[in-house]
């Protein structure tokens, strides 16, 4: 149902948003056109990275980020069925995404993850099950009133405190900041980070540098026991998850130390790296990939083929090439491995182990049940794990690995079914009864399409982009920037090979060599036009039309009514507006009303192609539960966006003031 009466509004929207409208997509001979990518060669590499980039923007065809966005904290919720913010599940898309995560996208995240440490431990606070974690303990999960510092299934009262699940934490945080540069936000959350990093150091054992963590330890929890003595105990063993873990972010805390200028946490971290670094060399195998855990009487867990534990451990072997944990070599040897055991991707994505795990703390003759082969821990599927997966392919050049992953979560994504875990090794959803699903884990794959292209490392002073340009593509485009601070790079590629040349707003840029390019923070513009040149690559950099262009076209249409909004959409429109010509259209506050502007274009563009009969139907109950989503979505974020103007007038700092004066300009009749 429309309203005519908003009409003048909406073609104002419309103006501003015609990218909202719908996109075209030509792909003719060689050569694809989309919304966010362009380029010429492997044109079905070139539109699943298009699909990939379309799941973080409203759009009418598939599900997007949107969707899993909660008003209780103004920001991602792990899903509908999972109200809270977990770390393990967020861990990969989150890493993956944050190079090209936008307002209001990047507070969103930011507030999920900072329940984290809102709740962080002190050896005080109590959670769930009254556990009292140590001082720097993250979580399995928290939201705003309840955390669950220990994984929270299976033989509990086993449980170790989540070491792993602080590192990844501590990882996923400090990238973030490393990308953002925000001073103060690293001021506020070093404290945190040196906290943490304690807790760890304490269970470093400095005979062998290796991490001694007791069951349900690990970042999968709680696919991991220990040392069992008997089928009632089990005592601490060396974890290789953690080792992995902790070394990628130790990385990037050693740069945060840097740009805060704390040469003596540099130094302690640098230290505490290089014992780390030592400890991991002992749980590498002849071949080169990395077992799951070692006893204290030297049992080795993970050993491919042995007789007893002969399995292999997928997750610490994948992170610790997609997070640059180990070498060009190893990370070569570990995937190639991957790729030689065909029972580690039955259905093209990856799982946890293969074969079943035979070291889990289930005792002889009990029923598996949630432990079956296959299914949750034992052999499920994570895409969060699936996101580290294909950073890893991309490091390697395994390309066909990726899309192959890619078109399997798209048969998930079309029947709005992007659920985790996956069971039956990956094959199908894991909560069938909901008419669709919806879960954060599941965007790791299209996350990590898109940032293993360019890997994008982060440090104290540099941007350093690593390209892994599958060689059917000869020419890329990529649409939208990625973030460096206050600095915001588009990306290009011309020709196959080593890079040849690099150009920046048309000027040659020296700092190259032939696999990577290094940005120093201080010497880019605001805005870079990154063009780089592979062998036999055109110099001239391609011209693409900027969004600030885009909003140049009209586009007349109007806005479906949605009931129960919290705050009228001419309203929204009126101050997305005003914050523009104060000159604040990229802050926050302005980005989330101008995505809720694009989601009631999109669900008006939705409305015109069921009607026009443009759009593949699902079955009832599971179509009608589709539609309801866009609803849904923008119901939340218009009362998310209320919360925060409301909170925004009670803060009195001058930009908030500012701000606030120009929301009660915008609501205040005339």
């Amino acid at each position: 149902m429309t309203n005519i009466r908003y009409a003048a509004i909406l073609w104002t929207v419309a103006l501003f948003f015609p990218s909202a409208v719908g996109h075209a997509q030509d792909v003719r001979n060689d050569r694809f056109d989309g919304k966010f990518y362009s380029g010429r060669g492997d044109t079905e590499y070139l539109r699943l990275l298009e699909l990939s980039r379309q799941f973080f923007a409203p759009n009418p065809y598939t599900q997007d980020i949107s969707m899993l966005y909660s008003e209780e904290w103004n920001g991602f919720v792990e899903g509908p069925t999972w109200n809270a913010w977990w770390i393990q599940n967020s861990y990969g898309p989150s890493y993956a995404e944050l190079p090209f995560l936008e307002e209001p996208y990047v507070t969103f995240l930011r507030n999920a993850n900072n329940l984290w440490y809102e709740m962080m431990g002190d050896g005080k606070r109590r959670g769930i099950h009254n556990w009292v974690a140590p001082d720097g303990q993250l979580c399995d999960c928290a939201s705003p009133d309840r955390v669950v510092f220990k994984q929270g299934d299976g033989r509990i009262d086993l449980h170790d405190w989540g070491l792993e699940f602080t590192a990844a934490g501590t990882l996923i945080m400090a990238e973030s900041l490393l990308i953002s540069r925000d001073r103060e936000e690293i001021a506020h959350y070093l404290p945190f980070f040196r906290r943490s990093a304690a807790l760890i150091e304490s269970r470093r054992d400095p005979t062998n540098n290796l991490y001694l963590v007791g069951a349900a330890g690990n970042l999968l929890a709680p696919s991991y026991a220990g040392f069992k003595i008997d089928d009632d105990t089990f005592e601490a063993a060396y974890l290789t998850g953690l080792s992995v873990t902790w070394i990628a972010a130790l990385d990037r805390l050693i740069e945060l130390e840097k740009l805060a200028g704390d040469e003596r946490y540099v130094q302690k971290f640098i230290k505490e790296r290089e014992f780390a670094q030592d400890g991991l060399t002992r749980m590498r195998t002849k071949e080169g990939y990395f077992i799951k855990s070692l006893d204290p009487n030297s049992t080795r867990h993970g050993v491919y083929g042995a007789e007893k534990h002969g399995y292999f451990e997928t997750v610490c072997n994948h992170d610790a090439v997609a997070l640059r944990v180990v070498d060009e070599d190893t990370s070569k040897k570990i995937v190639e491995k991957i790729r030689s055991i065909p029972g580690l991707r039955p259905h093209d994505l990856i799982i946890t182990n293969y074969p079943s795990l035979d070291d889990l703390y289930v005792k002889p003759g009990e029923p598996l049940g949630l432990f079956s082969f296959g299914h949750w821990v034992n052999g499920g599927h994570w895409t969060t794990c699936e996101a580290r997966m294909i950073l890893a392919y991309y490091r390697t050049g395994a390309y066909d690995d990726a899309a192959r992953s890619m078109r399997k979560i798209e048969s998930f994504a079309r029947a709005f079914r992007m659920d985790n875990p996956l069971v039956e090794f990956g094959n199908d959803v894991y909560q069938p009864n909901q008419p669709i699903n919806c879960c954060y884990d599941t965007w790791g794959a299209p996350a990590a399409m898109i940032r293993g292209l360019f890997e994008y490392l982060y440090s104290a002073e540099t941007l350093t982009l690593v390209p892994h340009i599958p060689p059917g593509i000869t020419e890329l485009v990529q649409k939208f920037p990625i973030r460096f601070g206050d600095h915001r790079l588009y990306l290009s590629v011309s020709g196959t090979g080593p890079i040849e040349e690099v150009l920046i707003n048309g000027v040659s840029w020296n700092e190259f060599s032939e696999k990577s390019v290094s940005f120093p923070y201080d010497r880019l513009p605001d805005e870079s036009r990154v063009h780089i040149v592979l062998t036999g690559g055109d110099r001239r950099t391609p011209s693409v039309t900027s969004e600030i262009e885009e909003t140049r076209h009209f586009y007349p249409t109007e806005f479906p009514v949605v009931e129960g909004m919290a705050i009228p959409p001419e309203i929204v429109a009126i101050f997305y507006q005003m914050m523009r010509d104060a000159g604040l259209a990229e802050s926050y506050e302005a980005r989330h009303a101008r995505l809720i502007l694009e989601y009631l274009t999109v669900i008006a563009k939705r409305e015109e192609l069921i009607a026009e009969g443009q759009l593949d139907l699902l079955p009832e109950p599971s179509q009608e539960a589709a539609n309801r989503s866009y609803i849904d979505a923008v119901l939340r974020l218009t009362e998310g966006l209320s919360r925060e103007m409301t909170r925004s007038s009670s803060l009195n700092d001058p930009y908030h003031r500012k701000v606030s004066e120009i929301w009660e300009a915008t609501s205040t009749p005339p």
